[in-house]
């Protein structure tokens, strides 16, 4: 029995992670129309954690599209 809660546990943890990643992607983009003083260098790489952080959310890898989308998160400063 205690098997079978801890995968359940698992597997809810697992689904709460993966539909928090389209919130992160929304968060940046809005960071994103009102960012200032950010070098074009670092809105580069900040688009492309956005991006690999969709690209991987759409894969179903979802431990790595927040690691990516909380990178560009941090880079924001938010």
């Amino acid at each position: 029995m205690k098997t079978i809660l801890a995968v359940l546990l698992l597997s809810v943890s697992a689904l709460a992670s993966a539909h928090n990643c389209p919130n992160e992607m929304k968060a940046i983009d809005a960071k994103l129309g009102s960012a200032s003083g950010i070098s074009a260098e670092n809105m580069a790489k900040i688009k492309s954690l956005r991006a690999d952080g969709e690209k991987f959310h759409k894969e179903g890898k979802h431990d790595e599209s927040m690691k990516a989308l909380g990178e560009a998160k941090k880079m924001l400063g938010i």
